[in-house]
């Protein structure tokens, strides 16, 4: 083989291994996309690898009609790529803010001309390759680089691309690399192809357009945000767990994550104080508490309140979030700066991994995470959790979670009080009304025979803006429309309470 072939085979493997790492990183920036628009993000996932691995399959069964110009054929591949890769975060976030219901016949289109044109790809390069060796040894070669190329887009994309970059620069950047991947290949392989001039020039053309793109990414991508979100922007950032985006409509400072709403500045003192101050009242002390969840900070605020803390664990899995707690100052006045309060620590881990493994006993115990809108989420209100909650109690001490809406989703808050007792928990299911989310359920347990009365006065020596001792007793009535339903325990094996809850948002849509 002489050194020109070398050099030859050698720019093909590599585009194999290249575009198998983009064609990963796009099928999982697709199904990203839609988790983070839509939720449950199992379903999205499945959808979303399915149809592109379907569309990869008829792709490389199109293959077989190209007979001629094969070089030629696999960089209009690469350039089409480049282009519709790029634009893609793009053109889902502007599907959903402008088409709404048609959403998901834009992402199945986009998914099906990605996912076919990355099938296209590696028949193509294989073709390619078979005149330099024997087809066994060119077969093995070339799916050998494909699959170290999905592995490299695999971990690249959730460690490296979508924290640094986001999504819509991720998009840009990938485009950009199937765009390099054809100069790479027109360079070695020009003197075979008639008039090249004319790719060149529109690869320079689509360059400066991804360039330009990718320049402008962050302020488009405020701009879809904003069809997204109400209110001003001050504050966005995906990190490797969620999107972090904070807004301001006047006084009202609002959290989202993932686009769900965590908290309104306006009222966020009565979910605070429902979840935290009826626990720490029925505890027999307040020594240790454990915040799992809630890293903006306003639960730990609100234990903070009661003398005989001594010190608090914050669990949250995401150190930009309590990062941006601590230091943003819209953020850090909310908390009133608890989580800098020394008797605090903040433990950066998957709260399930954390009760897994941490020997510690406490006093109270709060579930401040988010909504079971996904099987992520779902082994957070398992029984299994909730067992190792109970664990880790001390004795004579209280734990509460925050239980979704009892009126929005009645089955899934039900469900939830269920799953805790079957913990072996006796539990006391109570409400409250929080103007931005409606009516709001919390589940109240402890490790004895008798369920807990909200009844305790302790709350008297405490400076608070919503509950009162005599309020107290009145947040256990339910209505007849949220009164409790027949719903079995939510297991990890079967994560029911997903499922109560997205029937819940349907039927609130």
């Amino acid at each position: 083989m002489s050194e020109q072939d070398r050099r030859e085979v050698l720019t093909l493997l590599t585009s194999v291994f290249l575009v198998a790492a983009c064609g990963l990183i796009y099928e999982l920036l697709l199904a990203t996309i839609s988790s983070y628009l839509i939720g449950s993000s199992v379903t999205q996932f499945s959808l979303c690898i399915g149809v592109f691995i379907g569309a990869m399959g008829i792709g490389s069964y199109l293959s077989q009609f190209v007979t001629v110009h094969l070089l030629r054929w696999f960089l209009t591949v690469e350039i089409l790529l480049a282009v519709v890769g790029g634009v893609s975060a793009w053109a889902l976030f502007g599907a959903y803010s402008y088409l709404g219901g048609l959403y998901y016949g834009a992402l199945f289109v986009l998914i099906g001309l990605i996912g076919g044109l990355v099938g296209i790809e590696l028949p193509l390069l294989t073709r390619l390759l078979s005149p330099y060796g024997a087809l066994k040894e060119t077969i093995a070669q070339a799916l050998s680089f494909d699959y170290v190329g999905s592995l490299l887009g695999s971990v690249t994309f959730p460690l490296v691309l979508l924290p640094a970059l986001g999504m819509t620069r991720t998009a840009f950047v990938v485009g950009l690399l199937n765009l390099g991947i054809a100069v790479w290949n027109l360079r070695v392989f020009g003197a075979k192809l008639k008039n090249p001039r004319l790719i060149v020039l529109l690869c320079v053309f689509l360059a400066a357009f991804l360039g330009f793109g990718l320049a402008v990414a962050d302020q488009a991508g405020r701009f879809f945000e904003k069809r997204l979100y109400d209110d001003e922007i001050l504050f966005a950032r995906q990190t490797p767990y969620q999107k972090i985006v904070v807004t301001r409509f006047r006084e009202d400072l609002r959290l989202f994550l993932d686009g769900n709403l965590q908290f309104s500045s306006l009222d966020e003192y009565r979910y605070h104080e429902a979840l935290v101050h009826p626990a720490l009242s029925l505890s027999v002390s307040q020594e240790s508490v454990l915040v799992l969840g809630g890293g903006d900070g306003l639960g730990v605020r609100e234990v903070l309140k009661w003398p005989g803390v001594k010190k608090v664990v914050l669990v949250d899995i995401d150190p930009a979030m309590t990062r941006i707690a601590r230091t943003y100052p819209s953020l850090k006045a909310q908390n009133s700066g608890a989580l800098d309060d020394p008797r605090v620590t903040l433990v950066h881990e998957d709260a399930f991994t954390y009760l897994n493994k941490t020997g510690a006993l406490f006093s109270v115990i709060i579930g401040d995470l988010p909504d079971p809108n996904s099987e992520v989420l779902a082994k957070l209100y398992s029984r299994e959790f909730y067992s190792m909650i109970r664990r880790r109690l001390a004795p004579g001490g209280a734990f509460v979670t925050q239980a979704t809406s009892p009126l929005f989703s009645r089955d899934a808050f039900w469900c939830i009080e269920r799953t805790v007792a079957a913990a072996g928990f006796s539990t006391t299911p109570y409400h409250v009304y929080v103007p931005s989310f409606g009516d709001w359920g919390f589940v109240l347990a402890k490790d004895s025979a008798a369920s807990p009365k909200l009844t305790d006065t302790r709350l008297s020596g405490l400076t608070l803006k919503y509950l009162t001792p005599e309020l107290l007793s009145t947040l256990t009535v339910f209505d007849a429309d949220s009164k409790p339903t027949v719903v079995s325990a939510s297991t990890l094996d079967r994560p029911q309470v997903v499922r109560h809850y997205e029937r819940g948002a349907k039927r609130w849509e």
